[in-house]
């Protein structure tokens, strides 16, 4: 009898004490929205998505930029694995895109034109002498986009209307791109886009992650499997040269898990055009389900991060032009190589390539596209 009535004496409180915790956890879960400052006269807000295992997604509607993702290593303790700052103006001017959502065209096109349709268009040229992440002024990184939460789910979505002649592109293109936090730690985003006149269109996200937690040296030790048998290689302006070649017997071979860090400084040509990866590997696939892209495992937290897509192509990017001279979250200074980027997407240029995965979206069509980053540990 005392047994029994130390057992209900202990579990009442334990409930006691668990319930103003659940509680509390219960009251987190969800989108919470807070004002973040005002650009160009329109209201910045940030969202924060919060699942029932308490990780954590903050964005915001200027550039639909992802600030933060707080997820847990083994032993359970939490970190923000994406670069970035504490403060809009941080993000204005963002030469490096950080967690920014990119386009009209993701990547780069060359010479900063192409010809559609019999019509040519000349867009700003901001890489060189190449058109990179859609231009200079009125890109999709660079202006306040209206935004919602989801009904029903732990999300947002963020839409915007680029107009005719933005940046020189031709068409009014209407995007909505929506930020969905699931139970099952995943990031989902979905990519949709019409338009009124027919125009080149690549969307991608551009967040920048280090699974040991941002700030916290490089990404060098991560190893990285990308499920491509085949990369894009580029000329000395880093626009591809057309040819879809075999990663096989090269240090772009990432079929089996590799450390990041293992050939980036090997004199391959490919790497030294590029100062490391930067390249568009052709992801294997048949049709156009989602499918796993790429896996990153860092070996000391135990993190995992797990990219599946429905785009054909996706850009592995090393930090190779950070340089220490941006200043991040809590101080940190961010080096060469201290963030990686997997950006899902359609090829680079490939307006200008017509044996590529065609980007033309035209009236009466839907553009469609579906990316998903999943962390766990183990």
């Amino acid at each position: 009898m005392r047994r029994i009535c130390r057992f209900f004496l202990l579990f009442f409180v334990v409930l006691a004490i668990g319930g103003p915790l659940a509680a509390q956890s219960a009251s987190k879960r969800g989108v919470q929205q807070q004002p973040f400052g005002t650009h160009d006269g329109r209201a910045v807000t940030l969202y924060t998505l919060t699942n029932a295992h308490g990780v954590e997604v903050r964005t915001m509607n200027y550039g639909g930029i992802v600030l933060s993702i707080r997820v847990p290593d083994r032993k359970g303790d939490f970190a923000d694995v994406v670069l970035g700052h504490d403060a809009l103006e941080g993000y204005i001017p963002n030469p490096p895109y950080f967690g920014a959502i990119v386009g009209r065209y993701a990547n780069r096109i060359a010479n900063g034109t192409f010809t559609l349709d019999g019509e040519t268009y000349t867009l700003p040229k901001n890489d060189g002498p190449n058109t990179l992440h859609g231009g200079t002024t009125r890109t999709f990184d660079k202006v306040v986009w209206d935004a919602e939460p989801l009904k029903g789910k732990t999300g947002v979505t963020f839409s915007y209307l680029s107009k005719e002649g933005d940046d020189g592109f031709p068409g009014n293109l209407k995007t909505t791109v929506s930020y969905t936090l699931t139970d099952s730690n995943e990031l989902v985003i979905n990519y949709e886009a019409t338009t009124d006149k027919a125009t080149p269109t690549n969307l991608s996200q551009h967040s920048y992650f280090n699974l040991k937690g941002e700030g916290n040296g490089d990404i060098l030790d991560h190893e990285i499997m990308i499920n491509a048998d085949r990369f894009t290689p580029v000329n000395k302006n880093l626009i591809p040269t057309g040819e879809l070649r075999s990663v096989k017997d090269t240090p772009l071979d990432f079929t089996k898990p590799t450390k990041i860090g293992a050939r980036i400084d090997d004199n391959y040509e490919q790497l030294v055009l590029a100062h490391g990866y930067d390249h568009n590997f052709v992801i294997n696939r048949k049709g156009n389900e989602l499918v796993l892209a790429a896996r990153v495992y860092e070996p000391t937290t135990g993190r995992l991060l797990e990219v599946s897509t429905t785009q054909p192509g996706v850009q592995f990017y090393t930090g190779n032009f950070l340089d220490g001279t941006i200043t991040g979250k809590q101080g940190h200074v961010y080096k060469r190589r201290y963030g990686f980027c997997l950006e899902t997407q359609h090829f680079p240029d490939s307006p200008n390539h017509p044996s590529f995965p065609s980007t033309i979206l035209r009236p009466g069509e839907k553009l469609h596209e579906k990316t998903v980053f999943k962390f766990s540990a183990k």
